[in-house]
């Protein structure tokens, strides 16, 4: 009896692991399709402002016009048609709001409904003229009213544009190149930093530390790694970007170093306790052969523990970029979250999930902003993606014995 309830017990285990690792794949292969197809819905998204379009004056030879042209018009960066291909003359910018100083609400009859009769007119009259407009408003049946294409938003101008302002009107600008290159900046020069730190320590730990020395510091770097992102964020705040603006003499403290210098924070237990580990498990016969055959301490630690525990270090510093990439709270609160081109390590950047984190409460779903969001967290999962999975490799590697 208690055998055949054994097997029953070991079948009814069985098919619950394998139920519920069946409903794990499936909820983490619905969430990658669900964030993939919302983020590459943007490039099915207009460059113009949704349900809005741009008309002028029919003899204006201008036949489109791109998002950057249309914000630099709108910003007054530009005031003349012949700087974007046109005849020479001033450039008139026009918004439905502006019908109104125009007309009563009379002369636009009842619930607006000579307002594209008028709005035609008022086009018709201004050869100069460009108008932001709602689409159901449009003068459609007036022959000096041209209406501009608009095409959807591109890969090229998204991946590839240096101007991150999804919010702007007429025309939001969704170039991601500034984000993408600050984490990849703050997130690159936090290991740099983190390394050869997290590797010092490492060797200290494992090979010159005391077993008394090594049981203490070892649980208490690794509990580290437990306290939450948004306390190194306070951290930093209150206590590093001022150290770095008044040691540096920066304008601003909150900057990519500062940001740089938290992550290297919160990377290093990851470093330390896998190239820690990795160098422990070198083993103790090699360490035997190297002493007797006349290596000092120092030799040993350089020329057989290191190359042995090689592969772990790897493991160690990928995870510890990994760590860093996807952190937000922390970052979010010491870059100062300056959607610009990064130069130097001390300016104000912004990261993607910072980006993430600071705008989806804002976006409207299902809207432009709302897709953009999520195709950053695309970008982001590709990334951390090639990470762990070089991590993998390197895993396998070491556990191989391949060097």
């Amino acid at each position: 009896m208690s055998k055949s309830f054994r097997r029953l017990f070991e079948r009814v285990a069985q098919g619950v692991f394998t139920l519920s690792g069946s409903v794990t794949g499936m909820i983490i292969l619905l969430m990658v399709v669900f964030l993939f197809r919302e983020g590459l819905g943007l490039f099915l998204s207009p460059e113009i402002e949704q349900g809005y379009a741009l008309c002028i004056h029919a003899s204006n030879p201008v036949e489109r016009l791109h998002p950057q042209a249309v914000k630099a018009v709108f910003d007054s960066g530009i005031t003349d048609w012949k700087e974007l291909g046109g005849e020479e003359k001033e450039i008139m910018l026009f918004r439905l709001d502006d019908l109104f100083s125009l007309y009563s609400e009379e002369e636009l009859g009842e619930n607006y409904a000579l307002l594209p009769e008028k709005l035609g007119e008022v086009i018709e009259q201004h050869p100069g003229i460009i108008a932001f407009l709602p689409e159901r408003y449009l003068p459609a049946e007036n022959e000096s009213v041209k209406i501009l294409p608009v095409a959807g938003i591109s890969p090229g101008s998204f991946f590839g544009g240096t101007e991150w302002m999804p919010t702007i009107t007429p025309a939001p600008q969704f170039g991601a190149l500034p984000l993408i290159l600050g984490t990849l900046w703050v997130s690159i020069f936090a290991i740099l930093i983190a390394l050869p730190l997290g590797l010092g320590v490492a060797i200290y730990l494992s090979e010159l530390a005391g077993e008394r020395i090594r049981k203490l510091l070892k649980p208490a770097i690794e509990l580290l790694a437990g306290i939450p992102s948004v306390v190194y964020g306070f951290f930093g705040l209150a206590v590093l970007v001022p150290l770095l603006q008044q040691t540096l003499h920066l304008p601003v403290g909150e900057t990519a170093l500062a940001g740089s210098l938290i992550l290297a924070i919160m990377a290093l237990p990851t470093i330390i306790t896998i190239a820690e580990d990795a160098m422990r498990n070198t083993p103790k016969a090699m360490r035997e052969a190297s002493l007797a055959l006349g290596a000092t301490h120092w030799q040993t630690i350089v020329r057989v523990i290191l190359p042995y525990a090689a592969s772990g270090i790897s493991a160690a510093v990928v995870l510890g970029i990994g760590r860093a990439i996807g952190e937000t709270m922390a970052v979010l609160m010491v870059t100062g979250n300056a959607a610009v081109m990064p130069h130097s390590l001390f300016e104000a950047v912004r990261t993607i999930p910072a980006t993430i984190a600071a705008e989806l409460g804002e976006a409207p779903t299902g809207g432009t902003h709302y897709r953009s969001l999520f195709l950053l967290g695309c970008i982001l999962f590709v990334i951390t993606m090639i990470i762990s999975v070089s991590a993998e490799i390197i895993s396998r590697k070491r556990h191989n014995g391949v060097e």
